[in-house]
């Protein structure tokens, strides 16, 4: 095991992760670029300048949510570290396994005296939150909205039932607890409160909303009703995308999958050409913003090892 954290730990691992992270960061854009300029040859500007936007929004909201368990966990950050730490991390997605960011959380805290288990319990426990109240936002969209896609309201409700429960502090300490237990590992000096999870399930509920904005004004752009049905169904169609390109965890970032998802709710709402171009446009405005927060986060931490190391010289 100290084998194992030495090699994790050591730079030409970490370079090695963040080759293949930006590799995979850059695939995500090559792979659909003539087809999106294709699509934005016909989209109204401001919706694609909207959807950037939006994106970048989200992403903000999404690393808000995490500041706050980590924080209800003993380590609050300022924004700075936050971003350096949160934007390096989140290109770990693009690398298939669905893991790659939590551990790169987990390296990039240790510059910052973070434990690691702390590191990887608080993504971990931001990422469940983004997965279940996605779920929720979802399950709702499903009761609410008249699509293809049909599941009987007792199921649904004891789906949010049953998210509710999970949520909730004594449960989820006890989960994590359990978990340490499992790999024999000391658990949190500090459990999460009610304050912490409600906070954090708030601000990752704000994040859908803005995705769900994010393809509705895309759709509106490719002549989809600026409408609150609309608004509606973009908010849980997206985040129901989310989950099942989170959980088909063998591509990266869940591309193709969440695309797919996100044509079946709106495949009698949009042109089947207008439905592939609002979730190219997504997808590349979502990526750009993973992309500028890695780089915001380089750029700081960067800065921060230069005035580090410009106070060790002066006496």
């Amino acid at each position: 095991m100290k084998t194992l954290r030495t090699v994790i730990g050591s730079s030409v691992t970490r370079w090695a992760f963040l080759a293949i992270a930006l590799a995979g960061l850059a695939w995500a854009v090559i792979k659909n670029w003539s087809s999106l300029m294709a699509a934005l040859s016909v989209l109204p500007a401001w919706a694609a300048m909207a959807s950037v936007l939006l994106a970048v929004c989200y992403v903000f909201f999404t690393m808000w949510s995490w500041r706050v368990i980590l924080a209800d966990l003993g380590t609050p950050l300022d924004w700075n570290v936050s971003t350096q730490l949160f934007g390096i991390s989140q290109i770990g997605k693009y690398i298939p396994g669905g893991v790659w960011n939590i551990v790169a959380a987990a390296q990039i805290g240790r510059d910052h005296d973070i434990p690691a288990r702390r590191s990887v319990t608080a993504m971990t426990v931001a990422v469940l939150i983004s997965l279940l109240s996605g779920v929720g936002i979802g399950a709702v969209t499903l009761m609410t909205t008249a699509q293809a896609i049909q599941i009987p309201s007792w199921a649904i409700l004891l789906v949010l039932a049953a998210l509710l429960v999970m949520l909730t502090s004594p449960v989820l300490n006890r989960l994590i607890a359990f978990g340490f237990a499992l790999l024999k590992r000391p658990g949190l000096e500090q459990p999460l409160t009610f304050r912490g999870l409600g906070l954090s399930t708030l601000l990752a509920s704000a994040a859908w909303v803005l995705a769900g904005m994010q393809i509705w004004v895309l759709g509106i752009g490719f002549g989809m009703k600026p409408d609150a049905p609309g608004l509606l169904l973009s908010v849980g169609a997206y985040a129901l995308a989310w989950v099942v390109g989170f959980l088909v965890v063998f591509v990266p970032a869940g591309t193709g999958v969440r695309e797919s998802v996100l044509g079946l709710f709106f495949a009698g709402v949009l042109s089947t050409g207008a439905v592939l171009a609002v979730v190219l446009v997504s997808r590349i405005a979502m990526t750009l913003a993973d992309l500028l927060f890695a780089g915001a986060g380089a750029l700081l931490s960067a800065h921060a090892k230069r005035r580090g190391r410009s106070d060790e010289k002066q006496p």
